[in-house]
């Protein structure tokens, strides 16, 4: 038996609230741009954002495809809801310095695809993949978002494409609780098996900025992680765990500049 899908709806329901309470505190940023209508007096510095992701982990590590072979388990079952932030800072027109933090989880329901208990029952087991990336990265910008009118005041164009890249380090947590087969015994015992661990990774991103007004603004990206973690504790003889994947991400932002007048 797998996660029912309203606990996927639910989950990415309480995200969803999660970002919109996360950019109500962000809306004070704006007051820091000290903006006229549609426009700010100062070129911004810096932007800060929260963010809604799906992510798609590619699961290709052996590890991974023993788990997909022997449970009711499948590649895109390992997919989830992620929440994250953003805090950039502007160097030039078109360049940003940017520090994302984003935190995902699947929770999965599985049984065994082959075995049963003497009572002709399923052999169950809960399944979680847990991560938490940190990265630092850079984006460059197409085209410029804004334009200096006269001595103070700066307007932000239409719609900004960039591209990017970054590294950093990801926090990855596997564990398998429930009923499980000893293949030499064919006893049924029941376990909590875990792997967890800390590895670095790199990114490639691109994505547009759509501006709502003065400050804040909408951003739209895909994202491409690449990484492995040793795979530790109660999982041996395994290669690196898979940490690679796409993370498909809708934000809202504010942008903001450090001189006050």
């Amino acid at each position: 038996m797998k996660t029912p899908l309203i606990d996927v709806f639910t989950y990415t329901a309480r995200s969803a609230r999660a970002v919109l309470a996360g950019a109500c505190i962000l809306l004070p940023a704006t007051a820091w741009a000290q903006g006229g209508p549609g426009f700010l007096f100062n070129p911004p510095s810096a932007s800060i954002g929260a963010k809604l992701s799906y992510n798609v982990p590619s699961v290709g590590s052996d590890l991974f495809g023993f788990t997909r072979d022997e449970f009711t388990l499948d590649r895109g079952d390992f997919r989830s809801p992620q929440f994250g932030a953003e805090f950039a800072v502007r160097l030039t027109d078109r360049v940003d310095l940017a520090t994302d933090l984003g935190w995902t989880r699947s929770r999965l329901r599985s049984e065994y695809r082959d075995w049963e208990d003497l009572d002709g029952l399923p052999i169950e087991q809960d399944t979680m993949f847990e991560r938490t990336s940190l990265t630092f990265g850079a984006k460059y910008y197409l085209k410029d978002r804004g334009r200096s009118v006269g001595q103070f005041a700066w307007v932000p164009d239409g719609v900004a494409p960039y591209v990017g890249a970054g590294v950093g380090v990801m926090w990855h947590d596997l564990t398998q609780h429930g009923d499980f087969v000893d293949v030499d015994t064919f006893d049924i015992f029941t376990d909590r098996l875990q792997t967890k661990g800390v590895a670095p990774i790199a990114d490639v991103r691109a994505g547009a900025d759509f501006p709502l007004g003065r400050a804040a603004f909408l951003v739209g990206e895909a994202r491409y992680n690449f990484g492995s973690g040793p795979t530790r504790g109660d999982y041996v003889g395994f290669g690196n765990t898979d940490l690679s994947g796409l993370t498909l991400t809708l934000g809202i932002s504010f942008r903001f500049s450090f001189d006050r007048q």
